[in-house]
Parts: structure tokens; C-alpha cells; sequence
């Protein structure tokens, strides 16, 4: 009973403790956070890059192969996210969460994204193509953008935890990585009209790189896709 007795006394605390929270401008370690009710709030944009097709690569591939593929997606995510000085919080198995803060996180999160649309194009899927042949699996990807205020506390036990990030942009972008990967890039409506113009626009003669849409499943709101990129 000793484990119940801790766990109803833990639970008791958490629902009971009075939450302390300030404004962050940076984002922050878990170290910067109490394991109690403890938070930093951020402005923020956050970008979820997730493989599509990932349980027909490993049902299909060998694990080798599939844990190849694994690797150079997120390793080509990572180094774009910290080129764009994004803050990766998290990877989870076949995807990686990155959070953008300051006066241009929307243009620089939508860029992000359209540089690892290239790199899926232009490095990953050549390189599979090199190892294995024309024949070779060719990964595909979607990922979301959202913007909103979010909440970063301090989840997990001592000398086990993380960060959790509640809010909106860590919901709604996870929820736009998995829409159907016909198009690469998702962002919502308040995203778009925060893009700068270098975003919005390009080509020649330049044109919208952006579609709209109506997310059905959630109410008919507004969100965009595209499938342009951005030459590394």
C-alpha cells in the first residue's frame, strides 16, 4: 500500500498546490523549472516535422533500413531547426517538436519547414536512391505550425523529467503532422497572416506558395498547405 499511499498524497498536492508562472523570452531547461507547480509562459510558434508512412516502412523494410531513414529525417530536421534557431523540445519516435520565439517565429518556422521539404527532396530521398537503387523506399513527411500562448512546466519525477508544453500551437500543430501527407505543410490561419512576405509569396512571376483550406475536422477552421521549398 506503501505506493497507492504516495500517489494519493501526490495527487492531493498537485490539485491542491498554488501555481507560481512568470513570462519567459527565452525558452526554457528543465532545469529552470521546480518539479511543483511551476511555469514559464511563452508567445510562441510551434512546429511538429513527422514522418508519414512509418509503420509501412517497418512492417515493410528491414529495422535497419528503417532505423536509417529514421535517422537522416531527424537529423536533417534538427540541424535546420537549430540554423533557424529553433528550440527542439522533444523527439518522439518518428517525429521532432521544435518551439519559435520572438518577432518573426511565424516566418521562421514556415521557412523551417519549407528548408526540410528541400531536404527531403534534394538529400534524403537521393541518398536512398544512391544506397539502394531506383527502387528504394522513398520517405514522405508532413508537418504542422500553429502559434498561441503555451505553458511550459516541469513534468515526470526526480531524476526522470521533462518539459510538458500546454496550449493551442503544441495541439494544433501535432494535429495538423498528421493530415494526409498529399501536401508536406499545414499551418493554421493565424500563422498565415503572421508570415512576412518572403514566405508568403515567391517564384516568377511571384505567386501565393499557399493554399487554403477548411479543416473539417475541426470545425471548418482556417489552415493552409503548400509543397514549395526553400533551397538550402
Amino acid at each position: 500500500m506503501a505506493l497507492r499511499d504516495d500517489l494519493e498524497e501526490e495527487a492531493a498536492n498537485i490539485f491542491r498546490e498554488r501555481w507560481t508562472d512568470r513570462d519567459g523570452e527565452t525558452v526554457p531547461e528543465p532545469s529552470n523549472l521546480r518539479l511543483g507547480n511551476d511555469a514559464v509562459n511563452l508567445e510562441a510558434t510551434v512546429l511538429y516535422a513527422d514522418m508519414a508512412g512509418s509503420t509501412n516502412l517497418v512492417d515493410q523494410q528491414s529495422p535497419k533500413l528503417a532505423a536509417e531513414v529514421y535517422k537522416c529525417y531527424l537529423a536533417c530536421a534538427a540541424r535546420i531547426v537549430k540554423e533557424e534557431e529553433g528550440s527542439i523540445t522533444a523527439y518522439d519516435g518518428d517525429r521532432i517538436m521544435a518551439v519559435f520565439i520572438g518577432n518573426v517565429k511565424n516566418t521562421t518556422a514556415a521557412r523551417t519547414a519549407m528548408k526540410i521539404q528541400w531536404a527531403v527532396r534534394n538529400i534524403v530521398n537521393p541518398a536512398l536512391k544512391n544506397q539502394y537503387g531506383e527502387g528504394a523506399y522513398q520517405m514522405r513527411h508532413v508537418i504542422g505550425i500553429d502559434c498561441s500562448q503555451i505553458l511550459a512546466c516541469r513534468i515526470g519525477v526526480r531524476n526522470d523529467n521533462d518539459i510538458v508544453w500546454v496550449g493551442r500551437a503544441a495541439n494544433y500543430a501535432a494535429k495538423l503532422s498528421s493530415i494526409s501527407d498529399a501536401y508536406p505543410i499545414y499551418i493554421t490561419g493565424e500563422v498565415f497572416d503572421r508570415l512576412n512576405e518572403s514566405t508568403k509569396y515567391g517564384g516568377v512571376p511571384r505567386r501565393l506558395m499557399w493554399e487554403e483550406r477548411s479543416w473539417t475536422s475541426m470545425n471548418g477552421m482556417r489552415i493552409f498547405r503548400s509543397n514549395w521549398t526553400w533551397s538550402l
